[in-house]
């Protein structure tokens, strides 16, 4: 892990610690960096939480320089990914809401059914060990690196093309060529690669303990138009805390697309996960 970077995360924790209020950590998932949650950090930070989001290991501080050196983003695991904020979380005096997107949103659940997390908001998650179907739409948007073999190890960027289906299909193309351009960097494969299969590996790093009573209220958001993640692929999950006695509910986000979460439609997407956080934290 690197040493400068888990400094930077540990001072964010520390200023977190520091303010008192209720933490609020924040995971960002593939093909985009920590910087797109600032505006939603603002939003919270308001409201009275003490937000902060961390990295993934070895994430670049800046778009630029993700952009100019992709290999310190490549061959990041789910597993280490989870172990990094597990660590950091552990860290914090009170435990924390975690808001996650896309692959966060994975990542999120799995810190819950650990038991770290006081309430959970997983935005167009990606799938995890039991959430079956194989939209043809998610096929596409994660063929950039599925349908790559050798992308397994590497960091991967998505051309503008790309992101526009898999991202920005919700958003007018000025704004879709502007969120490329501010927000997109490489992403490593290998998530992606466990990911797609978790449903053949029965020790997958991609499996969610969906059964864990101490695993606090939990919100899926869906984006209604989302390619990369579809509402089968949400709903699917949902469907997985059947048994589940704590709160788990389902809400789609009208003409949404995966990139709900930075592009202009933002605003009402973080007060929906404001709004439930806000009822039990």
């Amino acid at each position: 892990m690197d040493t400068e970077l888990m400094e930077h995360d540990r001072a964010l924790v520390e200023k977190a610690n520091a303010t008192g209020r209720r933490p609020v950590v924040f995971v960002h998932g593939l093909w985009l960096l920590p910087s797109s949650w600032d505006r939603w950090l603002a939003v919270f930070r308001d409201a009275g939480y003490a937000p902060i989001a961390p990295g993934w290991p070895g994430d670049p501080e800046t778009v630029t320089e993700a952009n100019e050196h992709p290999e310190v983003l490549a061959d990041k695991s789910i597993g280490e990914v989870v172990e990094h904020y597990t660590a950091l979380i552990e860290m914090l005096d009170h435990p924390p809401a975690v808001i996650g997107h896309s692959f966060g949103g994975l990542f999120v659940q799995i810190l819950a059914g650990k038991g770290l997390s006081a309430a959970t908001v997983a935005i167009d998650p990606a799938p995890f060990r039991g959430v079956l179907p194989l939209p043809i739409s998610a096929l596409r948007s994660g063929s950039p690196i599925l349908g790559h073999p050798t992308s397994r190890h590497r960091a991967v960027p998505l051309t503008y093309d790309q992101f526009r289906y898999a991202f920005a299909n919700a958003v007018d193309e000025d704004e879709a060529k502007a969120l490329h351009e501010e927000f997109a960097v490489p992403a490593p494969g290998l998530p992606l690669w466990q990911s797609a299969a978790s449903n053949l590996n029965p020790r997958t790093e991609a499996a969610v303990d969906v059964d864990n009573p101490d695993r606090g209220p939990l919100l899926i958001i869906s984006g209604e138009k989302d390619h990369t993640i579809p509402w089968a692929l949400a709903h699917a999950a949902y469907q997985q805390y059947a048994e589940n006695p704590a709160t788990t509910e389902i809400a789609e986000m009208p003409d949404r697309g995966h990139s709900l979460t930075i592009d202009h439609g933002w605003p009402e997407v973080a007060e929906t996960a404001l709004t439930f956080v806000q009822r039990f934290v």
